[in-house]
């Protein structure tokens, strides 16, 4: 299952920087570049943090010394939530996790061969339809 990993500013309204990952099971947090997400900050450790997922299901792991925290609360390891807070070290960055659910959008009657997935809620207009359990939109 695709996530978003958006790095927030400390007050939480602001987003700094945002990653999609779709494909990948295993997502690596930290300051060296071989990592997924690459944060340039003194209290983030070389590979800090590792996100693994399974089936709907996603893990972070504790990498540092310096802890990673799960809704202020500092964890080894644990399940993350959609809308879960991320921070690494007591006073580092912070990154909110968002598991991307796809939703099937009928495309428009020209381009009928093709099938279209969207992210649930990035595009304004669209209605749910809980009957068919998609995001459907008018023509």
């Amino acid at each position: 299952m695709a996530i978003s990993l958006e790095l927030i500013y400390p007050s939480g309204l602001t987003s700094l920087q945002n990653w999609t990952f779709e494909n990948e099971s295993v997502i690596r947090i930290g300051r060296d570049s071989n990592n997924h997400v690459v944060l340039h900050s003194k209290v983030v450790s070389r590979f800090h943090a590792m996100l693994w997922g399974f089936g709907n299901e996603w893990k972070i792991v504790n990498l540092s010394s310096n802890g990673t925290y799960l809704n202020n609360a500092p964890v080894p390891h644990a399940l993350l939530t959609t809308g879960t807070i991320i921070r690494l070290a007591p006073s580092g960055p912070q990154i909110r996790f968002r598991l991307l659910v796809n939703r099937l959008i009928y495309p428009p009657k020209e381009s009928s061969s093709k099938t279209i997935f969207l992210t649930e809620g990035l595009w304004r207009g669209l209605k749910a339809d809980p009957i068919l359990n998609t995001w459907c939109c008018k023509h």
